[in-house]
């Protein structure tokens, strides 16, 4: 069977073929392309729910097509329900939970209060320094102001009493005070 005066089979692989190509376009420009999707309602359009699709109908439709001896209408039929399953399990059991792991992972601004850091920056009075954090989820650098406005010399362990979630700046002070 022929479309537009191509094969079934070199339609197919066309299909696999751009897929392809988008995928790997998509894997090194997608935070460009994710702006775009997210304007949609709901994340409707999922460019990797979208592209695995092509690539999966075009694979498995070639497949089909090359290797048996089926009607043409029931592999393209074939081939989309084979597609809409493997999509629907990616989606479900891969890119569902990597998103919601992705949120939990985040620490938000009060889980710092009370949190025992180091200088790796001097903090000087009035001024700025900067502290590392240390814990489960990994270790984290931020902005540091003394909250007495007295300088911190470098590797001196510090309590955050504080936190300016505007400008990511902790207030700390020695963890010396409470020995």
């Amino acid at each position: 069977m022929e479309i537009f005066g191509y094969s079934l089979q070199d339609l197919y692989i066309f299909g696999l073929i751009i897929g392809g190509a988008l995928t790997l376009l998509y894997i090194l420009f997608g935070d460009i392309l994710d702006g775009l999707f997210d304007a949609s309602p709901d994340g409707m359009f999922n460019p990797t729910l979208i592209l695995a699709f092509i690539t999966i109908v075009s694979a498995t439709g070639y497949l089909f097509e090359k290797l048996s001896p089926i009607n043409s209408f029931i592999i393209f039929l074939l081939s989309i329900v084979f597609a809409l399953i493997l999509v629907t399990i990616l989606n479900v059991f891969v890119l569902i939970p990597l998103a919601s792991a992705e949120e939990s992972i985040a620490l938000k601004d009060d889980d710092l209060k009370g949190r025992i850091g180091k200088v790796i920056i001097s903090i000087p009075e009035d001024g700025f320094g900067e502290v590392v954090i240390e814990g489960n989820s990994g270790t984290i650098a931020m902005s540091a102001k003394s909250f007495d406005d007295k300088p911190i010399p470098y590797d001196t362990k510090v309590l955050v009493i504080d936190i300016d979630g505007k400008n990511g700046v902790l207030y700390v002070i020695p963890h010396d005070n409470f020995d």
